[in-house]
């Protein structure tokens, strides 16, 4: 019925998540509000991590890529369920970190790290740091050879493959601002910099091809061409791949008819390819990374809002405002984004409207989709918006001034807070 397993419908009609009325927890807690379901999270968190173990032996690492929602509760968990993390910036590595996880288990990517970013995960120790660009390169060995280190680092290569998904979010292309060109031979060379600099140890290549990517051809196709990439390498530098790193961006249902691909699914087709292709190549089998981020808490996570004003403009639409936004999701004003909403009181009712959902922001494009079916719905009923746990709460803003949503983590019917919602002091505490 629903897009995620976490939701539910109570002897009230109401919604629930993790066994959670979502009503009472809008009337507790107050809206907008996220609201996370742990068990899922960790379900997919341990389905990515088995299929590793059931397809690979166990040859590899899943590391959560943090973009799509970081906080300290969400980085305890992934330890706590064997994961490694993806970090992308000097304040994820710090969340990481003040959550007690491991600086060993951590991937560290970035197309432009700062010098003071790449120096603390240099003194930290990171596991693993992603080097985006010649120019950084250079950078981490001078900063690693004044710590007295040497960082142990993953090249990012363009596949150029094309990711069926939105122009916006697909990274693979030579036409990115992430990686090294296959197609120019300018990954080829940064192998053989990276090789030649005495404190830097290349021990594999990284990928990604995009996001929302329902097709595991895809992927396949981008092992096979960095595996390709390895075999030359090899031949031409001497240099062996120890590790492939081949990103995320697996697909999650946002709406009914998407239909993502299992994740043991991805892993057993990737596992043959890579496998056959090494055989082929005359490879040693790598120890495989994948970075998935919304695949694990995407479906996990909805959105409560309170409804204001409903605006029927005769003959072009209605407008359905909420207490949110843009401010708390600009996924729909970036991207287009589609979601599926209900009223959690009336979870089953009949869809017969077809509303336009506004923010409350001072923007016309504020909106959370149009003609959105929905029951006719009333002012001061709680709208739910399904599959937002991943890129909302990491992407909100404090535009017009308005406070972040708090986060909350539902577990067997029972919520606890793990982020607060914000103050207007909060807010306006940096002010001078």
């Amino acid at each position: 019925m629903f897009v995620s397993d976490a939701l539910g419908v109570n002897q009230l009609d109401h919604l629930t998540i993790g066994g959670a009325d979502t009503v009472e927890l809008a009337a507790v807690y107050g809206t907008p509000l996220y609201v996370m379901d742990e068990e899922l999270i960790r379900k997919n968190a341990r389905a990515f991590r088995e299929s590793i173990e059931q397809y690979y032996d166990g040859n590899g690492h899943v590391a959560f890529a943090s973009k799509a929602f970081c906080c300290k509760e969400i980085c305890r968990i992934m330890q706590q369920e064997g994961l490694w993390l993806d970090v992308v910036s000097g304040g994820e590595l710090y969340t990481a970190l003040s959550a007690g996880f491991p600086a060993e288990n951590i991937v560290f990517h970035g197309n432009n790290k700062s010098v003071e970013e790449l120096a603390e995960a240099l003194n930290k120790n990171v596991g693993r740091i992603v080097v985006d660009h010649f120019f950084e390169l250079e950078l981490l060995n001078q900063l690693a050879l004044a710590a007295g280190k040497t960082a142990d680092i993953m090249l990012r290569v363009k596949p150029g493959v094309e990711a069926h998904t939105h122009s916006y979010i697909q990274t693979g292309q030579i036409d990115s601002k992430f990686g090294f060109a296959l197609e120019t031979g300018e990954a080829l060379e940064a192998i053989r910099q990276a090789i030649s600099l005495p404190n830097l140890n290349l021990r594999g290549l990284h990928c990604h091809i995009g996001s929302q990517i329902f097709e595991i051809t895809s992927f396949t196709i981008a092992a096979r061409v960095m595996l390709g990439l390895a075999a030359q390498a090899k031949s031409q530098l001497g240099w062996e791949m120890q590790e492939l790193n081949l990103g995320g961006g697996f697909g999650i249902k946002y709406l009914s008819e998407h239909t993502p691909t299992a994740y043991e699914d991805y892993m057993k087709a990737v596992s043959r390819t890579i496998r056959d292709t090494c055989r082929q190549l005359n490879l040693a089998l790598p120890c495989i990374m994948i970075e998935p981020g919304r695949s694990i808490v995407g479906s996990a996570g909805i959105t409560l809002y309170t409804i204001g004003a409903i605006k029927e403009i005769p003959g072009i639409r209605t407008y359905l405002s909420v207490d949110g936004g843009m401010a708390d999701n600009p996924r729909y004003a970036l991207y287009q984004s589609e979601y599926e909403m209900l009223l959690a009181a009336r979870a089953t009712a009949p869809k017969t409207e077809r509303y336009t959902v506004a923010g409350r922001c001072c923007e016309s494009g504020d909106l959370l989709g149009k003609d959105i079916p929905l029951p006719k719905s009333q002012v001061g009923e709680v709208l739910a918006v399904l599959a937002t746990g991943a890129y909302n709460y990491s992407m909100a803003s404090n535009y017009n001034r308005l406070p972040k949503p708090a986060v909350v983590m539902v577990k067997g019917g029972k919520a606890r807070v793990v982020v607060r919602r914000e103050t207007y002091e909060d807010v306006a505490s940096h002010d001078i």
